[in-house]
């Protein structure tokens, strides 16, 4: 990995700082289910019986499953990019090997493609 040890270590900080924001956010948003590892369940809030009411309900509850899912998206992302610094993957694109650019990483630290890959990637969708 040709990026810079300091710029890693800057990084990695950013990203554990950023972890601890969702996991909070998350929080927030969600109950832990006690059975399940990391695994949240979007509330569902209670404002009464009223049909207004029930249809507020309903609006925040889909509001905090897609908040919920953006979320745990982006704490897998996250997670997954710290696992690649702990096994010193991190920097380098899992489709062709080659070292993803120190600009790239620090606009995206969660990036696991090159540019030039993730812009193949991107067109054939």
């Amino acid at each position: 990995m040709s990026i810079n040890k300091e710029i890693v270590d800057q990084i990695k900080n950013e990203l554990l700082s950023r972890r601890n924001e969702v996991i909070k956010e998350l929080d927030s948003y969600t109950n832990s289910d006690k059975h399940e590892k990391d695994d949240h369940k979007a509330k569902f809030p209670q404002y009464g019986d009223k049909l207004e009411e029930n249809a507020q309900e309903i609006t925040e509850y889909t509001t905090n499953l897609a908040t919920e899912k953006i979320l745990e998206s982006t704490l897998r992302d996250i997670d997954a990019a710290l696992k690649r610094m702990e096994d010193g993957s991190y920097g380098v694109c899992k489709y062709c090997g080659r070292d993803i650019g120190e600009k790239r990483l620090l606009a995206r630290p969660v990036a696991s493609a090159c540019i030039e890959c993730k812009t193949k990637l991107q067109s054939a969708i």
